[in-house]
C-alpha cells in the first residue's frame, strides 16, 4: 500500500477549526483580499473575452483579398491622338506615281 492511504482528510469539525483559525489570523485582511480576488477574477474575465473576440473576427474575414477592380473610363479615340498631317495618301500617290 502507499502512503497516502493511510492519510486521511480532515472532517467537518477540523475544518471548521481550520476555518476558525485562518478568519482570527486574516480578519481585517479579509475584505481587501475578497476585493482583489473579484478583481483579478473580472480581468481574467475580460481577457479571455478579448481573445475570444479576436479569433471571431479572425475567422470570419476571408484570408484571400481579390483584387480591386479598376475602372476604366472609354474615351473617344479622337481624343487620345491629335489630328496630324495626312502622309500615307501623299506616301501612296509617291509609289504609284514610280511605278507607272
Amino acid at each position: 500500500m502507499t502512503n497516502l492511504a493511510f492519510f486521511n482528510m480532515p472532517g467537518h469539525w477540523e475544518m471548521l477549526v481550520i476555518l476558525m483559525i485562518g478568519l482570527l489570523l486574516f480578519g481585517k485582511r479579509l475584505p481587501e483580499v475578497g476585493k482583489s480576488l473579484g478583481k483579478g477574477i473580472v480581468e481574467f474575465k475580460k481577457g479571455l473575452k478579448g481573445i475570444e473576440d479576436e479569433i471571431d473576427s479572425a475567422s470570419s474575414e476571408p484570408s484571400y483579398h481579390p483584387p480591386a477592380q479598376q475602372r476604366v473610363s472609354r474615351a473617344e479615340p479622337e481624343a487620345l491622338h491629335e489630328p496630324g498631317p495626312d502622309h500615307t495618301s501623299e506616301s501612296v500617290r509617291e509609289k504609284n506615281a514610280t511605278e507607272s
